[in-house]
């Protein structure tokens, strides 16, 4: 799929279908533009679409922000802490070091710049997918043993506006922004999609294996309504 790199928007994904009868822009699910435009249309068109429209997709991308913003000493994930430095360069720079993603901003410039904030992302998705597969099949893994399921493999994603999902070859995918959550939310999204190694549906009869592994998956389930998937 061709790719339109935007000062301002960054990486934008160019997609043709055979039933898009006009060019459109939207937020994917791990914040960057996708745009869609009949097969035949050049994508020049797209770049006229973002030439003329700024104001409307800065406002598509404010509405489509996580809630909530960077800020010094942030917690990313189980392990690793937002750093913000100060520093005389006249450019910024974002560097993971271990446990901490340090971000160094010249005096007129703040977290958030969409650039920096761009660039903090990056390393906050690097971030959580290594606490990710670091944690998340161990932790597969032992519940599916403790509670009776079989599953294929795990997969790992971040471009999705849901939690997880099971395939009905039993594939679990598990968004890495999981590990934001609280460990017992992290636990129910994982029975959850076990469940669903054995009902591929939300019956009666698939409430009732979530029930059997998780008996407060009613409260985690409210509790998990209020969190964001997105990074």
């Amino acid at each position: 799929m061709p790719i339109i790199n935007d000062k301002e928007f960054g990486k934008i994904t160019v997609r043709r279908s055979a039933r898009a009868s006009h060019v459109s822009v939207r937020v994917a699910p791990d914040g960057t533009l996708r745009a869609s435009l009949p097969i035949y249309a050049p994508t020049l068109l797209v770049r006229h679409l973002l030439r003329n429209s700024r104001d409307e997709l800065r406002k598509m991308l404010a509405k489509s922000k996580p809630e909530y913003i960077f800020e010094n000493g942030m917690q990313i994930g189980k392990s690793h802490t937002l750093i913000i430095q100060r520093t005389p360069s006249q450019t910024f720079s974002v560097e993971r070091h271990g446990q901490q993603i340090i971000t160094k901003l010249p005096p007129d410039v703040g977290i958030t710049n969409p650039q920096v904030v761009r660039k903090v992302r990056d390393e906050v998705i690097s971030a959580l997918r290594i606490e990710a597969k670091s944690y998340l099949p161990k932790r597969l893994m032992y519940l599916a043993m403790q509670h009776g399921f079989k599953y294929s493999k795990v997969r790992f994603s971040h471009a999705s506006g849901r939690w997880g999902s099971c395939s009905s070859n039993g594939t679990i995918s598990l968004n890495i922004a999981l590990m934001k959550l609280p460990f017992e939310l992290i636990d129910y999204v994982i029975i959850h999609e076990l469940s669903h190694t054995k009902q591929m549906n939300h019956s009666s009869a698939f409430w009732l294996i979530v029930g059997n592994a998780d008996p407060k998956y009613k409260l985690h389930r409210r509790a998990l309504k209020l969190q964001n998937p997105s990074i």
